[in-house]
């Protein structure tokens, strides 16, 4: 009978995760098989797409706990990730973000959101993988509510007028330069 009992959460957790994933794979074709006007809105990777729009321009904290409109980060090519310590494609990515950023210096400013960990745990982890890029605390999630982001890590490409010119998920160093080198 102990068995039995352990099998019933394990099969409710199992059940609800196919559940969601049917009901998100269901919306996404429904939503592209759909007919109207106009054309449903591009998801990738469990976001809705903010490309071609202006960078949201909301409060956020430097480490100092000063505010800092997100609006003024513009004005040359720009890269916002969106990450938090605890997250393992996060982990994996920052590396990659952090030698790139080196790479560029003065011609993109690379810039990290971080809706979750605290300062002294997001500086950190910053330092642990060598980034030395602006780190911008968002407690109240208004940036990442605006940004429409759900899924980390989320990284924003931005060209020097504020537009978004891509958004993607976990990226490498390969993918980076890449995307940098379109916004220059």
């Amino acid at each position: 009978m102990g068995t039995h009992h352990a099998i019933r959460p394990r099969l409710l957790a199992v059940s609800l995760v196919v559940a969601l994933v049917l009901g998100v794979g269901g919306g996404v074709l429904w939503a592209t098989l759909s007919e109207g006007d106009e054309d449903p809105p591009e998801v990738v990777l469990g976001r809705e797409s903010v490309e071609d729009v202006e960078l949201p321009d909301v409060e956020v904290l430097d480490i100092d706990g000063q505010t800092v409109r997100t609006g003024g980060l513009v004005g040359r090519p720009l890269v916002v990730n969106l990450w938090y310590a605890g997250c393992a494609p996060c982990r994996r990515e920052m590396p990659d973000l952090a030698a790139v950023a080196d790479e560029y210096g003065g011609e993109v400013r690379f810039v990290g959101v971080n809706p979750i960990d605290d300062v002294d745990t997001m500086v950190d982890f910053a330092d642990e993988v060598g980034v030395h890029y602006e780190l911008f605390r968002d407690p109240d999630g208004a940036f990442l509510d605006a940004a429409r982001v759900i899924a980390f890590p989320t990284t924003l490409f931005v060209d020097a007028d504020g537009t978004v010119v891509t958004q993607t998920g976990e990226v490498d160093a390969d993918d980076i330069r890449r995307q940098v080198e379109q916004l220059l």
